[in-house]
């Protein structure tokens, strides 16, 4: 018998390029990094896969590797039994053929497969670590029950994106309890799927200021030439905006404004004062970055991801299998809570004609970690290939 963890995969849609295909095909065949092809401390036991499109791999890396596809999540998490059977759930609610809603927001079930594993965890009397691919849910309720659930069950809890786990160039990770007084992020690409990563480029940063995080207290959306206006006016820094742009050599020459048709906007008003902006800037650049100031001083760093085999997926799965070993998170899950809410707080802004919103429900408070395990040890690799972030 294997003395590797156990881990079930749940997941709504397994084909190429997909968040499925990029995580756990790593925990499969091995994971890549700048030191070469680290072995996997855990094992994939069982798979629950919700769709399966007509280029789909689930089925042909479960019969190559020997893992049995249930078809329920309770089968999956018990092995086919009646209790649970496995280590850790690695869920991953991404991708798939699923309604949006009139918001642009694309309602994955995470939360529904949250309940069913949750369901297994309390007749079975125990919890095991649960990681949560990319943002907890597409609303507030949904999101603060998985958080609030897996705490009752005592069920260690994860969750986000690959974002913090990507090359920076340079590279840039503020020491805890930096003075930092306004921070900017730049992305791209639709306001639901990259407006996370976007928030979470900001928010794994800004977390790290002076006293730690304290929660959200407003946010407004905007879009088209009032984020332009807005900036004359001075709710963002167009100084941050472009020393986080000045390091992406993948964009065009001239302003940002002759580029961008419609520019979005997400501002943050912070319970402790601070300030912080994501600007989205389809048109003008295809990757992700980061401007802060401390002490007068502009720092700005490219949050640099390149193609296969996408490394900062392999730096976030070695941080998720780090939980499933020890039982502890590396990093602290409010940060995606947090981040969902003010997402989701950021769409219904743009929804309901670009006002300005109030958050008390988003008074979060935590602190980050002081440094996590696993991360990329060397600078952007030379040449490698620029591809985005899988959809």
């Amino acid at each position: 018998m294997s003395e590797r963890k156990k881990i079930a995969a749940i997941i709504t849609e397994y084909r190429p390029g997909s968040h499925a295909d990029v995580i756990v095909t790593k925990f499969l065949k091995g994971i890549p990094t700048d030191d070469g092809l680290i072995q996997p401390r855990i094992e994939i036991a069982s798979m629950y896969v919700d769709q399966f499109p007509e280029n789909d791999l689930s089925r042909g890396h479960a019969a190559s590797h020997d893992v049995p596809i249930y078809p329920s999540i309770a089968k999956a998490l018990t092995l086919g039994g009646s209790e649970l059977a496995v280590d850790g759930v690695l869920l991953i609610g991404e991708h798939g053929d699923y309604a949006w809603n009139e918001k642009d927001q694309q309602l994955y079930p995470r939360k529904y497969f949250m309940e069913q594993i949750c369901g297994v965890f309390s007749t079975s009397g125990r919890g095991v670590p649960v990681f949560n691919d990319k943002h907890l849910s597409y609303n507030w309720h949904d999101a603060k029950w998985m958080f609030d659930r897996a705490a009752q069950l005592g069920a260690p809890f994860m969750a986000g994106s690959s974002l913090p786990f990507g090359y920076r160039n340079p590279w840039l990770e503020h020491p805890l309890e930096t003075p930092i007084t306004e921070a900017v992020s730049i992305g791209y690409s639709g306001l639901d799927i990259y407006g996370f990563h976007t928030l979470e480029t900001l928010q794994c940063m800004v977390e790290r200021r002076v006293g730690g995080e304290t929660g959200v207290a407003a946010v407004t959306c905007l879009e088209g030439d009032a984020v332009w206006e807005a900036g004359r006016a001075g709710a963002w820094w167009r100084e941050l905006a472009e020393a986080a742009c000045a390091p992406i050599e993948n964009k065009p020459s001239g302003a940002m404004e002759d580029h961008c048709e419609n520019p979005a906007l997400f501002l943050l008003e912070y319970r402790d004062g601070f300030r912080g902006a994501a600007l989205m800037l389809n048109g003008y650049v295809t990757d992700l970055a980061y401007a802060g100031r401390v002490d007068g001083e502009i720092y700005g760093s490219e949050f640099y991801l390149h193609g296969d085999p996408h490394p900062h997926f392999s730096y976030l799965s070695l941080n998720i299998e780090e939980m499933f070993v020890t039982g502890v998170p590396t990093y602290p899950v409010e940060r995606t809570l947090l981040t969902s809410g003010v997402l989701e707080a950021a769409l219904d802004s743009r929804h309901q004609g670009y006002i300005r919103l109030e958050t008390p429900h988003l008074d979060i408070a935590y602190r980050s970690y002081d440094s996590i395990p696993w991360r990329p040890t060397g600078p952007r690799p030379v040449g490698a290939s620029r591809e985005p972030l899988p959809d």
